[in-house]
């Protein structure tokens, strides 16, 4: 019997318990996770875990009840069943609270699981950690440190079954490396972060993770405030990642329920430009976020949320669709440790026809934006307002010009989602559950000096 068999038979006798009137569901979890940190051609520090746990949620006479538990011990299990009980006779009366029920949407038939992350050795895990640092180093004169270099995988087995009919169970594996470099000298120091994702660690690319953490610390020296003035700027991948993950929070049926979405009542209204569409979509396998069921164990699908610039939907779990008169959308998000949450799992933009250089070499003057920081306490979910500190390089006649820092970048994410002028074909799928590609904002406000 596979491990993931073993924790659907366990969620099979937890749920075989439910009394009269009483709804079960329970979420089981195996994971194994593995980080390797590397500093000056030494381990630093070295982490392998595995860990197990449950989480039971009851629910009867409209009253939820939740407890859950580190192990799989059956003593520890058989107490956490009946305080979950416990739990759920303090709960609230919501005519609302019910259990997901099995919707007909087929599961995605994905390969998530690589067997080379459970047999690839420490060994190899700590020599591809050195390997690219030993790269970082040799990549440019101007390197004065590689701060941090580091390795992780995971495999993940989980396991949901409910009394209301749902029975599902599967495993994922992943890895990544990536790189911090800094930069400079004596009265100067830039940061540059760079990355590899792949579910088989032997296929993650230490050139690239290496290179890109060099080049990206080595361009900013030298860097200055900037005018104050209103520009086109380009956002880098990983910026977009960052900018269409605050955009994914704002449309989730959570934040709709807590009026906390500055888009709740814009069905079917054109928000963002025609050439933005954004697409919420577990089931491709080139998502680090990837996965065939979500937090409640319905099938994950892919959701149109912004076509061709018109809101087109929400995502729910079963009780905020339930909530707004619809359905779940596949998109519950959780732990074994937590209740089911509503969000984006694995977003992305549908990419345009150009690289960065190419729209790059269109604009006169403008910015593009490598890096943010502070970016979710400078956004308003409610009333959309975006502030965010920011560095990046100047662009002049299309082509990239002096370095910049210590400015900000302001406007409002209604006003930009409309000002995007294109988005690039450079797909790039990120550490996150958001991938990220270029993308070109006009009348962005950047306040420097």
């Amino acid at each position: 019997m596979s491990m993931v068999d073993e924790l659907l038979a366990l969620g099979d006798r937890i749920v075989g318990r439910a009394q009269n009137g009483e709804q079960i569901e329970a979420i089981v979890v195996n994971e194994r996770d593995t980080e390797v940190r590397v500093y000056d051609g030494d381990v630093e520090q070295f982490t392998s875990a595995t860990s197990q746990g449950i989480g039971i949620r009851v629910i009867k006479d409209q009253r939820q009840g939740f407890a859950w538990a580190g192990t799989l011990d059956p003593d520890i299990i058989d107490s956490t069943l009946a305080e979950a009980r416990d739990n759920a006779t303090f709960g609230s009366v919501d005519p609302d609270l019910a259990l997901a029920e099995p919707d007909g949407v087929p599961m995605a038939d994905l390969d998530l699981y690589d067997d080379s992350v459970a047999n690839y050795s420490t060994e190899d895990k700590i020599a591809l950690a050195l390997e690219v640092e030993a790269i970082a180093k040799a990549g440019d004169p101007r390197v004065v440190v590689v701060e941090a270099t580091d390795f992780a995988d995971s495999i993940s087995e989980a396991a949901v079954v409910t009394t209301t009919g749902i029975r599902v169970g599967g495993r994922e594996s992943g890895s990544y490396v990536s790189a911090v470099v800094i930069a400079g000298g004596d009265d100067e120091t830039q940061i540059g972060f760079g990355y590899s994702v792949d579910r088989d660690p032997a296929k993650l690319d230490r050139e690239k993770a290496a290179t890109m953490a060099v080049e990206r610390s080595v361009r900013l020296l030298g860097a200055q405030k900037p005018q104050t003035g209103r520009f086109t700027v380009v956002l880098d991948p990983m910026v977009t990642a960052q900018f269409i993950g605050i955009i994914g929070s704002t449309l989730s049926g959570e934040s709709v329920l807590k009026q906390r979405s500055l888009f709740a009542d814009r069905l079917g209204e054109q928000v963002a430009a025609a050439s933005l569409t954004l697409v919420d979509d577990p089931t491709d396998p080139r998502a680090f976020t990837a996965g065939e069921a979500d937090g409640e164990g319905l099938a994950t699908r892919r959701n149109l949320l912004i076509d061709g610039g018109v809101l087109s939907t929400f995502v729910h779990n079963s009780y905020t669709g339930r909530r707004l008169g619809g359905a779940s959308t596949g998109n519950a998000v959780r732990g074994f440790t937590s209740t089911p949450g509503v969000g984006t799992i694995a977003l992305s933009l549908a990419p345009g026809q150009r690289q960065q250089a190419e729209m790059i070499a269109d604009i006169d003057d403008g910015v593009l934006i490598q890096g943010v920081s502070g970016l979710h306490s400078g956004v308003n979910p409610v009333s959309g307002d975006f502030s965010t500190g920011a560095d990046g390089l100047r662009i002049c006649n299309g082509e990239l010009a002096e370095p910049l820092r210590e400015f900000t970048i302001g406007s409002t994410l209604q006003r930009m989602l409309l000002d995007v002028i294109e988005v690039g074909a450079d797909l790039e799928w990120l550490p996150s559950s958001a991938a990220g590609l270029s993308l070109v904002i006009g009348d962005v406000t950047v306040s420097g000096a």
